[in-house]
């Protein structure tokens, strides 16, 4: 069994997903009580991926993500560093490939929105990803990132803390053959930066227009960019 800690070194990471990628999906509408399907389509919305378009979604997992944004007419792409969680959606009619966040297999300018849902936190270097990702984005594209937040009420922010995070460690030690790995997710949460800090962190890498929106009282928040039109990074 594999369990990443907080320096995320990628192969960890990878290694931990394969090892719970069998149950991911049904484990995590169990532990977020459903509300990740209401995420996915709200952050389908922000994304608004129009027929024509192409759409990377990375660190897709399963591509559970990548079906809900491709409903529009999009082609959308399901990337993952993990191959045992892209071989756990193979049955999904949306095309895959293995990829890593920092270098990723695609031209300059390939793309005309990127997407990530609840998978940033584990990239090993986030504001180096943002500039590859950037890199891959047409010049004026967008970018959407569905991701853990900071509660902005101070009793959901304790019950959040307290409670709900502490049902993940219980749920993965008594449901899943990798136990650690949910203890790491819980420690992620509790390590990542608010809604503004995100936002900071997207600006510093050379995004614009970056602005966020608060879903279910900010245990999870959705922030969007765009790459500048003309690129600052070129």
């Amino acid at each position: 069994m594999s369990r990443a800690s907080l320096d995320k070194d990628p192969h960890d990471v990878a290694a931990m997903f394969d090892d719970v990628a069998s149950g991911y999906d049904r484990a995590n509408s169990f532990m977020t009580f459903g509300f990740d399907r209401r995420w996915r389509t709200t952050t389908a919305r922000a994304l608004d991926a129009k027929p024509g378009e192409k759409v990377l979604d990375l660190a897709a997992g399963t591509g559970v993500s990548t079906v809900e944004y491709a409903r529009g007419g999009a082609w959308c792409l399901a990337a993952d560093f993990s191959v045992g969680m892209l071989r756990a959606g193979r049955h999904r009619k949306v095309p895959m490939v293995a990829a890593d966040a920092l270098h990723l297999p695609f031209a300059d300018d390939s793309f005309d929105a990127v997407t990530i849902s609840l998978a940033l936190r584990n990239f090993v270097d986030v504001k180096a990803a943002l500039i590859e990702i950037a890199r891959v984005t047409r010049p004026g594209g967008r970018l959407v990132i569905c991701e853990v937040s900071t509660p902005t009420f101070a009793p959901i922010r304790f019950v959040h803390r307290k409670f709900v995070l502490r049902l993940l460690t219980w749920f993965g030690s008594r449901n899943s053959s990798n136990p650690e790995a949910y203890s790491y997710l819980a420690e992620s949460m509790l390590a990542w930066p608010d809604q503004r800090g995100l936002g900071e962190i997207i600006a510093g890498a050379g995004w614009t227009e970056v602005e966020w929106m608060n879903l279910t009282f900010g245990v999870v928040a959705v922030h969007r960019a765009r790459k500048p039109a003309v690129d600052s990074h070129a």
